[in-house]
């Protein structure tokens, strides 16, 4: 499988367009007050569907960028508020975190090779069945 996009609840189209689009991300389809996808420098997309209410999930949206602290200064420098500093974390990934304006948990790292390939990884041994 290949993940194609995440798509999040938003309560306000318009704040949730701009919040993103402060963050980087190129809109590619603007369809208010309902649906707007947008797309990263590398080409995965991500999209948000207006709902009237936004319940309590888990899901956390995970962004990766080649310096986290240099994305913090810049997210800061646009107004947005960092709810998590940057911090390197015991799975050797450095990570900050903040929320969209419909509280939808966004996460900016850096894992590197360590996203695809930690230590821990494991191998096609450890994936046979008995």
């Amino acid at each position: 499988m290949k993940l194609n996009q995440v798509t999040v609840g938003c309560t306000d189209y318009g704040a949730s367009v701009a919040f993103y689009r402060s963050l980087g991300l190129r809109q590619i389809v603007d369809s208010p007050p309902s649906y707007a996808r947008f797309e990263t420098r590398t080409g995965e997309t991500f999209s948000i569907h207006h709902t009237d209410e936004i319940g309590s999930v888990s899901t956390v949206v995970y962004f990766e960028v080649d310096d986290v602290d240099a994305e913090v200064a810049r997210i800061e420098a646009a107004g947005m508020v960092i709810s998590s500093p940057a911090a390197d974390q015991g799975w050797r990934w450095r990570e900050a975190r903040l929320h969209d304006p419909a509280g939808n948990e966004i996460c900016i790292f850096h894992g590197g090779e360590d996203r695809r390939f930690p230590p821990w990884r494991l191998t096609e041994n450890d994936q046979e069945d008995d």
